[in-house]
């Protein structure tokens, strides 16, 4: 295989393996699953700014990208909302992310951006549901007329 060819699979693996990181942010966070939110070790709760609201997002998100429906816009979504988390929560402490923590929310924020802008590859219900309207719509063959 050649570079070109690599390009929607790997963009597709990424994609998916983004959105399953970021579902599991949320379900640690809503859920208390795999050890609870990082700074209580148990779930958020119910309806709390920032955490809650920000949870609930990641698990939204995380899972339509995951999936590849309306992927631009959950990408986009979810890169904002790490933008804000990187801003508010992690960047007030120090300006470089090795030194408030931030790693995690800049890289989900510039990963989700990439996926906002480059869409989300072959391997997306997105692109399924592309391929299925172009199909249906595509004019099919006149019937040949026979001269009266």
């Amino acid at each position: 295989m050649i570079p070109a060819q690599l390009k929607d699979p790997v963009l597709s693996l990424f994609r998916i393996v983004t959105g399953v990181l970021f579902l599991c942010h949320g379900a640690a966070s809503i859920f208390g699953l795999f050890g609870g939110n990082p700074a209580t070790g148990g779930a958020v709760p119910f309806a709390t700014w920032p955490g809650w609201w920000a949870a609930l997002i990641q698990l939204v998100c995380g899972a339509l990208v995951l999936v590849g429906l309306f992927t631009r816009p959950a990408a986009l979504l979810a890169s904002g909302s790490m933008a804000y988390a990187y801003f508010v929560v992690h960047q007030p402490h120090h300006l470089v992310p090795m030194q408030n923590g931030g790693e995690l929310a800049a890289l989900f924020c510039w990963s989700f951006l990439l996926v906002a802008v480059l869409g989300p590859g072959n391997w997306a219900l997105d692109a399924l549901l592309a391929r299925r309207r172009s199909t249906a719509t595509e004019p099919t063959a006149a019937p040949a007329s026979i001269p009266v």
